[in-house]
C-alpha cells in the first residue's frame, strides 16, 4: 500500500476537481439559453468523465505492477484528453462572446 504522505498527495487532486467542476457550473449557468443546454451539457459531460478517471486512479493500489501502471497512465491520458476538450470550449464560448474574462475572475 501508499505511505500516508503519498495517498494524500493522490487524494489532493479529488477537492481540487470538485472546486473546478463547482466553478465552471456557475459559469454554464450563466449561458445565454440555447447554448447553455448544447456546448453546457457537452462541457459538464466531460468533466464527470474527467472526474470519474480521477476517483478510479485514486482507488487503485500501488503501483507494483505493470499492468496497473499501464491502466493508470491510460486514465491520466483520459484526464488529459477531457481537460484539453474542456479548454476548446472555452475558447468556443469566449470567441461567441458567451462569457468574458471579467465574468471569469470575479467568480
Amino acid at each position: 500500500m501508499f505511505s500516508k504522505q503519498e495517498q494524500e498527495k493522490r487524494l489532493a487532486l479529488i477537492p481540487k476537481a470538485e472546486r473546478y467542476i463547482g466553478y465552471m457550473i456557475e459559469v454554464i449557468i450563466k449561458l445565454p439559453r440555447t447554448e447553455k443546454f448544447s456546448i453546457g451539457t457537452e462541457y459538464k459531460k466531460s468533466m464527470y468523465l474527467m472526474l470519474k478517471d480521477i476517483l478510479a486512479i485514486n482507488k487503485t493500489k500501488k503501483l507494483d505492477t505493470l499492468k496497473i501502471q499501464e491502466e493508470i497512465l491510460e486514465r491520466l491520458n483520459k484526464v488529459d484528453a477531457n481537460l484539453n476538450t474542456q479548454r476548446i470550449y472555452l475558447r468556443i464560448m469566449k470567441k461567441y462572446k458567451w462569457i468574458d474574462e471579467k465574468s471569469l475572475i470575479q467568480q
